[in-house]
């Protein structure tokens, strides 16, 4: 599973005593643990979409603090959370491209908005931005 990887890893970073790993690592493995909770709570299991949605709103969130950070001039700040944004990323899996997005609404029977959004969202949690597939779906119309 992914987050196996990714305590590996924090192990690793603590060994190579490599602060800024061993800061985002933690702060990956923490949002982990309360989805956890969360899904135990329904009777459910986290899966690793839910880990790879974890760690993708992880990256928009450093995303806007590295904006904040170059608004105010601290490039240093910035470096830093582009570095854990790089490590986040060597985890997730390769996102579907709009080429690939659009081929896969092609073969759909039901093109329909709602419709697309649920196959997606089913078939490929984790694996594409449904931002994109949505901007895909409303160009293809």
């Amino acid at each position: 599973m992914l987050i196996d990887e990714i305590k590996k890893a924090n192990i690793e970073a603590m060994k190579n005593k490599d602060v800024v790993a061993r800061g985002i690592y933690s702060v990956l493995l923490n949002k982990f643990m309360l989805e956890g909770i969360k899904k135990r709570e329904k009777g459910e299991e986290v899966t690793d979409a839910d880990v790879s949605n974890i760690m993708q709103k992880t990256i928009k969130e450093l995303n806007e603090e590295k904006e904040n950070y170059l608004k105010v001039s601290n490039a240093i700040e910035a470096e830093k959370i582009e570095g854990q944004i790089k490590i986040i990323e060597k985890f997730l899996p390769k996102m579907m491209s709009r080429e690939e997005i659009a081929a896969v609404i092609n073969s759909l029977d039901d093109k329909t908005i709602p419709s697309v959004m649920k196959h997606f969202k089913l078939n490929y949690n984790g694996k594409c931005d449904m931002r994109i597939v949505q901007e895909v779906l409303k160009g293809m119309q």
